[in-house]
């Protein structure tokens, strides 16, 4: 009997460990050791991708740059549509926002108006404008396409008009830029994308969404045809994603600069998030961050957001 080949000892050292490997579970993952390796696998219950969506009135982006700065730090979301940055487009501060890693969209204008759709992924932009007027030059509409970790989606930021006083031309001005806004979610619909219409509405859509309901009776925000032309939206198919998991009262994104509205908590719930209904599948949660409204140098508005998780 010859003697064992002593170069296929390691490979039979090798095969014998692993025939003897320990399988054990840690963290919720399966590890295999043996040989000196250690192979893993992903958490059996991975949480799918997210993407954060957030929406803020910032009431000129040149006094709340700073305020925007921080919070796009702290939170960091993936894609934030901002309404009345009052400026055009070559003020938009974008090499600042370009900084911390995100697109810009623009469709600005001086001192009014202004709205913006910042992304970390590119934007493909869609409509610079609400369709339906092309005499209508203010600023109050931009639309984008772009990929995210929850999937491919459309966005679009929204500064509805105020509509006040009531009895003239700038009310009658707000329920036809409805309109023009409702035909065009209707289309929109028909392309069967996840969709997040988001913005600063201007419409208090019920009483609970009112610290004092009947101190807005005499305002275009709380007038019936408002209210009844922000539930058209809804009744095409259109989910508030805050509402759609949050029934409490209490829950405002706007405070005025007077009558000490912010300390008292004397707000109203006027910025929304309307989901389509292939967006309203991928929602996971929703809210509103009332902490930069305390800070100093505040927008009268503070962000609200979602988060959208990818199709299992």
């Amino acid at each position: 009997m010859r003697d064992a080949n002593p170069r296929a000892m390691p490979a039979f050292l090798i095969i014998r460990g692993l025939f003897a490997a320990l399988v054990f579970r840690r963290r919720g993952a399966l590890a295999f050791r043996g040989a000196g390796c250690l192979l893993e696998r992903p958490p059996l219950f991975a949480m799918p991708p997210m993407t954060l969506i957030a929406s803020w009135n910032v009431n000129s982006i040149k006094a709340r740059l700073p305020n925007v700065l921080d919070w796009l730090k702290k939170k960091k979301p993936d894609i934030v549509l901002m309404q009345e940055i009052k400026c055009v487009e070559e003020a938009f501060p974008a090499l600042e926002f370009g900084d911390l890693g995100y697109n810009c969209a623009v469709s600005g204008q001086k001192t009014y108006n202004g709205v913006a759709i910042l992304s970390k992924t590119p934007l493909e932009v869609a409509e610079r404008k609400l369709p339906g007027d092309d005499a209508d030059g203010h600023a109050r509409y931009i639309e984008a396409v772009t990929s995210t970790k929850a999937g491919v989606l459309r966005v679009a930021s929204i500064y509805l008009p105020n509509g006040n006083p009531i009895g003239t031309e700038k009310f009658a001005y707000k329920l036809a830029w409805f309109e023009r806004l409702r035909l065009h979610c209707k289309a929109l619909l028909k392309l069967e994308e996840p969709t997040v219409l988001g913005g600063d509405y201007n419409v208090i859509p019920e009483p609970i969404d009112a610290h004092d309901p009947k101190a807005w009776t005499g305002d275009a925000l709380f007038q019936p045809e408002s209210r009844k032309a922000f539930r058209r939206l809804l009744h095409l198919g259109y989910t508030d994603a805050f509402r759609a998991l949050h029934a409490e009262a209490g829950a405002y994104t706007f405070w005025d600069y007077q009558g000490g509205a912010w300390p008292r908590d004397h707000g109203i719930r006027i910025d929304h998030l309307l989901l389509s209904p292939q967006a309203a599948d991928l929602l996971a949660e929703s809210g509103i961050d009332r902490e930069p409204r305390a800070k100093e140098k505040a927008s009268d508005h503070t962000p609200i957001w979602c988060r959208l998780e990818k199709a299992r």
